[in-house]
Parts: structure tokens; C-alpha cells; sequence
């Protein structure tokens, strides 16, 4: 277990170095993102390719889920990435992880998922967070409200890639070939978007593109090889508190790297933001885990890896079709997608 900690760690630390990456870098946001996705999809094939991951059935019939999330997804680094140019790192990455609360929110409108009190109590205390920071960068300029405004334009549309991403694991596709692909379509779709806006494309200095290149391949490609060999080897319920250490990390490296200090209505955001935010990405329903024990207390342990892999598939053939979608969207297939910024 030592080392999928070790590696779960250190995947969350090149994730949260996203953002200085961003903020340095000598293109503009959109080309930033562009060149993000770019430089690292050859790596993120390599280690499809090496997985030996089986090739999905019925691919063509995946492709409009595969380009809704390759879409959404390029829409979410776009938009994020301006937020950073624009707000506080902190401000930033907090308002991005509210996707979490716009699944759960999703799944109510659209499908009739009601939510429980605890996720409602949780939403009210995330809004006086996010109140909170709004009002702090209110007070600092235009720009910056500009910038928290895109956070959460950027939390809508990571909440539609999860759920296109969620609909693809539905449907027998594997995590490593869903970046793989995703990557693929945002790097094409950014790439028009990014000429149009006028923004600088290329680095001016061989310093920038080593910004370009960590920011692909240590915290996009790296970041998530790393957060998918330790969900293979740890609880998913443990993994999940990573997704909450992120945003905690990156402004952590931002007062230190970048020397961005976290004003105290930033700081008394904090403790508001994140019970929300836990509560909806940690909570699983007690009747769930109900009826998991009780098929569990006499369920008989196979020796080798087909039995176990048999034992399973029938345990869950057994259990009733509950309608959990924020559960089942965090489940350790959809992690590694779920935690990378």
C-alpha cells in the first residue's frame, strides 16, 4: 500500500502544480490549454498502449459521447485556464471543484435524483464559501470578479465532461483510452479557438515551452498515470479526499512559488467551501452500504482473479439498480478523470 500512497501523493502534487504552470506561461490561456492536451497525448497513448487495455465494443457507437466529452472538457481547461490569468490561483481552483455539486444538481433536474438533506446542507454552506470569495475579489477589482465568474463557467463544464465520462464507463470503456481519445478532441477543438482569439501561440523562450512541457507532462500525463496505478491499489472512498487536497495544494504553491497571499475572506472561505464539497464527494447512502454487507456476510472468497472477477459480477447482478449517480460517478474507474485539473 505504501507505494500506490506514495504514488497517489505525488499524482495530486503534479496536479496542483497545474495552475503555476498556467500562470507562467508565456502563451495565451487558450493556447496554454491547447498545447497542454497536445504535448501530452502521445504519452497518454503510450500508456493505453501498454495497459494492453482490450479495444471497446461497439466504438462507433460511443463516438458522440467521446466527442461531448472531448468538447466539454477543452471547454473546461479554456475557460479555466483565463480564470487563473485572471483571479487568484485559490479562487480559481476552489470555484472549479464545484462540479461536483453541478452533477448532483444535474442528476435532479434531469433525472429525477433527489438530492438528500445532507447534500442540501452541504450546497448552502459551499455558496457562503463561494459568496465569500466573490465578495473578496469584488473588493479587489473587476478583473478578478471576471476571473471567479469563469471558475464556475469552467465547474458547468467539468461537471459535463464527468458526465459524459460517467455515461462512457456505463458503456465498458476503459479510463486510460477515455483521456487518451478526450485529449485527442480537445486538442483539436482548442487549437481553431486559440487562432481565433489572437492570443500569442508559442512561447517566446525556451523557458516557456519548459513550462508548456511540465504542464503536459508532469501535470496531465504524469498526474494521471500516477493517480491510476494508485486507485488500482487503494479504496476509492480513501482516494477521493485527494480531490479535496488539490485545490489546498495549488494554493499552497501559489503563495510560495508565485508569492500570492490568500486574504483572509479567502481563508475564512475555506472551512465553508469545503464541507460542501465533502459531502457530495465522500458520503455514500447507508442503504448501499446495507445491502453490501449483508451479501457480503456469508459471500464465499475465490482464490484466483477469474473467480474473483466471476464472485462480483454476480454480487452486483444481485444488488437492486439504485439510481447513485454521484456515487457511482467517483467509484475508482472515474478518479483519476475526476481529480485531474
Amino acid at each position: 500500500m505504501k507505494p500506490a500512497l506514495g504514488a497517489l501523493l505525488l499524482g495530486a502534487t503534479c496536479i496542483a502544480l497545474s495552475p503555476i504552470f498556467v500562470r507562467v506561461s508565456e502563451a495565451g490561456p487558450t493556447a496554454t490549454a491547447f498545447w497542454r492536451v497536445a504535448l501530452a497525448v502521445p504519452p497518454l497513448w503510450l500508456l493505453h498502449a501498454l495497459r494492453r487495455e482490450a479495444a471497446p465494443r461497439a466504438y462507433l457507437a460511443k463516438w458522440p459521447l467521446l466527442v461531448a466529452a472531448g468538447v466539454a472538457f477543452a471547454g473546461d481547461l479554456g475557460f479555466w485556464h483565463t480564470s487563473i490569468k485572471l483571479t487568484s490561483v485559490a479562487n480559481s481552483t476552489l470555484l472549479a471543484n464545484l462540479a461536483s455539486l453541478f452533477v448532483t444538481l444535474a442528476a435532479w433536474i434531469f433525472l429525477g435524483q433527489r438530492p438528500t438533506r445532507l447534500f442540501l446542507a452541504g450546497l448552502v454552506a459551499a455558496l457562503a464559501g463561494v459568496a465569500l470569495l466573490v465578495n473578496a475579489s469584488l473588493e479587489f477589482s473587476g478583473t478578478a470578479l471576471t476571473g471567479d465568474a469563469l471558475g464556475v463557467v469552467t465547474a458547468v463544464f467539468y461537471a459535463g465532461y464527468l458526465l459524459a465520462v460517467k455515461g462512457l464507463r456505463d458503456r465498458g470503456e476503459r479510463t486510460l483510452h477515455v483521456m487518451a481519445v478526450t485529449s485527442t478532441i480537445s486538442a483539436i477543438f482548442l487549437f481553431p479557438v486559440a487562432l481565433a482569439s489572437g492570443e500569442q501561440m508559442l512561447p517566446s523562450s525556451l523557458l516557456g515551452w519548459g513550462y508548456l512541457l511540465g504542464l503536459a507532462l508532469v501535470s496531465h500525463a504524469a498526474g494521471q498515470g500516477l493517480i491510476a496505478y494508485a486507485l488500482a491499489h487503494l479504496r476509492a472512498a480513501f482516494s477521493s479526499v485527494s480531490l479535496l487536497f488539490q485545490p489546498v495544494m495549488a494554493a499552497l504553491f501559489a503563495w510560495v512559488l508565485l508569492g500570492e497571499a490568500l486574504v483572509q475572506l479567502s481563508v475564512n472561505a475555506w472551512p465553508r467551501w469545503y464541507p460542501g464539497v465533502s459531502s457530495i464527494v465522500l458520503r455514500r447512502p447507508p442503504r448501499l452500504d446495507a445491502l453490501m454487507r449483508a451479501r457480503l456476510e456469508n459471500w464465499p472468497i475465490p482464490e484466483s482473479r477469474k473467480a474473483q472477477r466471476s464472485g462480483m459480477q454476480r454480487l452486483q447482478s444481485q444488488l437492486p439498480q439504485l439510481p447513485m449517480l454521484r456515487v457511482r460517478l467517483f467509484r475508482r474507474e472515474l478518479l483519476p478523470l475526476a481529480i485531474c485539473r
